[in-house]
This record gives C-alpha cells, sequence and structure tokens, in this order.
C-alpha cells in the first residue's frame, strides 16, 4: 500500500507565510506527478500546484508568484512554500501523487488525508 503524510498547515495571519510538507510511503515503483489541490468550504476540489518527474510546475493563476512547489526525489517528499497569504487561500489541502507501483503497473492516484490552512487576522 501507499500512503501520502502531509504536515504544515495552521493558523496565519494575511501577508504570511506557510509550509506544507509531504511524504509518500510504501510500494513505489516510480512517480509520475506530486502536487497540491485545495478545497475550500462550499466549493468544489482545485488545482494548486503540480510538479512532474521531469521537474516541470504548474501552478493556479490564484497562486503563481506566490508558492512554489518542490520536491526531493531520494525522500518522495514533495513540498509547498506559500507566501503573501491571503483570507482566499483558506481551505483544507491535500496531497496528490500519481505513481506506479511496478514496472509494468498502471498509474493510480493517491491522495493525503488532507491539512487545515487557515487565514486570519
Amino acid at each position: 500500500q501507499v500512503q501520502l503524510v502531509e504536515s504544515g498547515g495552521g493558523l496565519v495571519q494575511p501577508g504570511g507565510s506557510l509550509r506544507l510538507s509531504c511524504a509518500a510511503s510504501g510500494s513505489i515503483f516510480s512517480i509520475n506527478s506530486m502536487g497540491w489541490y485545495r478545497q475550500a468550504p462550499g466549493k468544489r476540489r482545485e488545482l494548486v500546484a503540480i510538479i512532474l518527474s521531469d521537474g516541470s510546475t504548474n501552478y493556479a493563476d490564484s497562486v503563481k508568484g506566490r508558492f512554489t512547489i518542490s520536491k526531493n526525489n531520494t525522500k518522495n517528499t514533495v513540498d509547498l512554500q506559500m507566501n503573501s497569504l491571503k483570507p482566499e487561500d483558506t481551505a483544507v489541502h491535500y496531497c496528490n501523487a500519481i505513481l506506479k507501483r511496478s514496472q509494468f503497473g498502471r498509474l493510480t492516484t493517491y491522495w493525503g488525508q488532507g491539512t487545515q490552512v487557515t487565514v486570519s487576522s
């Protein structure tokens, strides 16, 4: 089995910073991508940032210039550095990984349990 464990959420004032971390563990052959999604109350889950195996990244327009995604291939971890946080960033943030558990296995999507980010004064 594969597990994604997130850490780093919390309460921060507008303009502040938080760093989210996610570690993938278990039977992993290769990781196609890792990323972060978020879901605010009453809204659909949306992509925040994603990083592919080749290191290329993609960000939601709302976070470009403020958030930075990075990964450690050796440790199978992905981090999200969030700066200049705004109240509208408040949401449960979920780690996502698309990976293979064996050489000839299929790509499978996994999710973390979610971590709350609250931006409020």
